[in-house]
């Protein structure tokens, strides 16, 4: 009797941990639809759908809206930040340090390594002309402000701490509130993070995560934890970190077409990832929009008045120091992922130039990824302003009237 109770334990314990997935999603496959027919489809369930930027937060929340009038009250949306800070951080803030009992906590997002130690009059210490830090044994000065805002690069960190020293009581409150958690835009995701969902994954609640290598515009922190999983390569950590004990089933194929960049587009942005699986366009007839301005062009600086006027796309730079029309809409290429145009308007920076004449070249993953999100944002045509001359050669192909693909 004792054995069959024991027997039947571990099964429902091993049930629970194996009821993961990793989707690998290719840009404009449907992920948010994906994401939102299967919480809406858990009518009687609690689903907590995160992800990590908020352009993508309000994309699911809308697409929801737009299914079913309103959020339905079992489902909760929010960022990966937010969700930690609800439910790791505020909840147990005096787990690792009774001063911070009575601590209204804040955030600061903070885009490179916080913790730089200042002298008196404000200058940062350095050593060989390299920061120095705060270690963690310097407590408030490692994880917080002067004013008691977490660095967003300490976040993970903090509650998975907090975590350990609970004995994962953390984590099972957040399987008690959430049966279903679905993380997208998990290539995102880093260092502490990855700890955080693999505790998910032991958890009771049933986790699905849904991302693409090849969108890594952001990292929610940079550490050297976890480095050689921190370019997307997601399923390389879900195959190799997990153990024999909590399983992930990995899928590559639900989400393997677009349904958004026609197959010019496709073709185009999958030389940027030549060691990946080609992005193939679906053959759906209500995606297929045919058009006599169709796939990938070039626009000379001098044109582009006139070519916005003509087919007022939207514009896509690497951030707010780029020049742009101000008559028309614009955005940075982290920002745009996610959101879907008719056309866009890219402005390169000089690497990306370089690579767009030579595919050789050499581009850093975060412009790498960057470029092929600018690209993909489009249905029919991604135009790149660049200079050339009539009959250059770009890649091994002459251009002629804008075409380079």
């Amino acid at each position: 009797m004792l054995l069959n109770i024991q027997n039947t334990l571990k099964r429902q314990l091993l049930g629970a941990m194996n009821n993961n997935t990793l989707i690998i999603a290719s840009a404009g496959s449907g992920k948010t639809s994906h994401l939102v027919e299967g919480a809406l489809r858990k009518s009687t369930e609690s689903v907590l759908i995160t992800t990590y930027t908020e352009a993508n937060e309000r994309e699911i929340r809308n697409k929801i809206v737009s299914k079913k009038g309103y959020v339905p009250s079992n489902i909760t949306i929010q960022t990966w930040f937010s969700f930690l800070l609800q439910h790791g951080v505020r909840p147990y803030q005096s787990v690792l340090n009774d001063e911070l009992h009575d601590v209204d906590i804040g955030f600061l997002l903070s885009n490179s390594r916080s913790g730089k130690k200042y002298d008196s009059e404000g200058n940062p210490i350095s050593i060989g002309g390299r920061p120095i830090y705060w270690g963690e044994k310097d407590f408030f000065r490692y994880y917080f402000t002067k004013g008691k805002d977490i660095y967003s690069d300490k976040v993970s960190k903090f509650v998975c701490k907090v975590d350990q020293e609970l004995k994962g009581e953390l984590i099972s409150r957040v399987s008690r509130i959430y049966k279903n958690i679905y993380i997208d835009e998990v290539q995102d995701l880093a260092g502490f993070d990855l700890d955080i969902i693999k505790s998910l994954f032991k958890s009771k609640s049933s986790v699905m995560l849904v991302g693409d290598p090849r969108q890594v515009t952001y990292l929610t922190h940079h550490t050297t934890k976890y480095g050689k999983y921190s370019e997307g390569n997601i399923k390389s950590f879900v195959e190799n970190e997990l153990g024999k004990r909590i399983k992930c089933e990995v899928d590559e194929t639900t989400l393997s077409v677009s349904h958004r960049n026609n197959q010019i587009i496709c073709d185009y942005s999958s030389r940027l990832y030549s060691n990946l699986p080609k992005s193939t366009a679906c053959k759906c007839g209500a995606c297929r929009v045919m058009d006599d301005h169709m796939g990938v062009f070039i626009v000379k600086p001098s044109m582009v008045g006139k070519y916005l006027e003509t087919y007022r796309p939207i514009q896509l730079r690497w951030d707010n120091r780029i020049t742009v029309n101000s008559n028309y809409p614009a955005m940075n290429f982290g920002e745009s992922k996610g959101t879907t145009s008719n056309r866009v308007l890219i402005y390169p920076t000089r690497p990306m130039a370089n690579w767009i004449k030579d595919n050789n070249a050499v581009l850093s993953s975060e412009g790498r990824a960057k470029l092929y999100v600018a690209l993909t944002r489009a249905r029919l045509s991604a135009t790149i302003v660049l200079d050339y001359e009539e009959g250059d050669m770009f890649e091994g192909k002459r251009i002629n009237n804008y075409i380079i693909a």
